[in-house]
């Protein structure tokens, strides 16, 4: 049931690097620091005026076994351009009706952001059972993905959102977490 094997993407990739790139001198030496220690994925969030640029910019500098995404999708405009860029998957803080109805037709892996159980009950609805939980860290965190696992069992949740190296462990040791984002992976390798 899973969407657009999102699940292969997040399987593979425990922990997924969430970056805001401000200049496009920053990609080249993350994604080798990434590759360096064994971060096979990146996020580069839809914050700054050079994020599509830093794309492509992650897709020519990478492996074949790097994973490039994009998060902070938000409108359909946004989701054409992250398309035509050829990025790997896609990541969406929330929905609404349209960007549902455009996500119908990619073939792109992506991660709806869901925060409410009549969020996850929509997205169960459409067949997508991998989601995002952000944020995470106002939303209940921990106590909520135990809640939510005992209500959507057939769901996995990529928590992001006040995630940290002191707490991510804590977060993967649940059996509805499959991977969780955050900012911190960028902060520890120094760049």
């Amino acid at each position: 049931m899973s969407q657009n094997n999102i699940r292969t993407v997040l399987e593979g990739n425990p922990v997924v690097p969430v970056v805001k790139i401000q200049s496009l001198d920053e990609v080249v030496p993350l994604v080798t620091a990434l590759q360096e220690n064994n971060i096979n994925c990146i996020e580069i969030t839809l914050r700054t005026d050079c994020a599509i640029d830093a794309l492509k910019l992650a897709k020519e500098c990478s492996n074949d076994s790097f994973s490039v995404g994009v998060g902070t999708v938000v409108n359909t405009k946004q989701l054409a351009q992250v398309i035509e860029a050829d990025v790997d998957f896609i990541v969406l803080p929330g929905l609404n009706d349209e960007l549902v109805d455009a996500l119908k037709d990619v073939s792109i892996p992506f991660l709806p952001g869901v925060v409410t159980p009549s969020e996850m009950m929509q997205c169960l609805s459409l067949g997508w059972d991998t989601l995002k939980f952000f944020p995470a860290n106002i939303a209940g965190g921990l106590s909520a993905l135990k809640t939510y696992s005992q209500v959507f069992s057939q769901i996995k949740f990529c928590p992001t959102g006040g995630i940290s190296k002191g707490n991510y462990p804590e977060y993967l040791a649940l059996d509805n977490v499959i991977s969780v984002g955050g900012s911190w992976i960028q902060k520890d390798l120094n760049l």
